[in-house]
């Protein structure tokens, strides 16, 4: 009986860190678009830019995680939003670092070492939001 419900619990995380998947690739359109805009058009430094960037994608990532992936009904949205925004500043810290490492150290493409970043912030994200968040 033990193994059924390990197993059905699995299965059921392994379906919310797809959906949240889903979710982070269509914040990455956003992340990368903003950025882009304020990084080359705008002219501001790259790291503000990206924190920019990667800060509304979270915004927008948080409803469609709310409503899709979590399926979320805690009538305190206020709450909520600010587990899931502390938890993505989090992740931004260690997205930036990430980057900064990649691009300054390491002298990579500083959009290819985004996309890593974003890979490794989306497990951090992921784990916290299940366990905090969206318990």
């Amino acid at each position: 009986m033990q193994t059924i419900y390990i197993s059905f619990v699995l299965r059921s995380l392994l379906h919310k860190f797809i959906k949240f998947g889903v979710v982070g690739f269509s914040g990455v359109f956003v992340d990368f678009g903003i950025t882009y805009v304020f990084k080359e058009i705008f002219g501001v430094q790259k790291y503000v830019s990206n924190a920019i960037g990667f800060m509304v994608a979270a915004s927008s990532n948080y409803f469609l995680n709310r409503v899709w992936t979590f399926q979320s009904t805690n009538p305190n949205v206020a709450v909520e939003y600010t587990e899931f925004i502390l938890i993505s500043f989090i992740g931004l810290i260690i997205n930036t670092t990430i980057l900064w490492l990649l691009v300054n150290k390491l002298r990579m493409n500083f959009y290819l070492s985004k996309i890593f970043a974003i890979g490794v912030v989306t497990l951090w994200n992921f784990g916290a939001n299940v366990l905090i968040t969206f318990r």
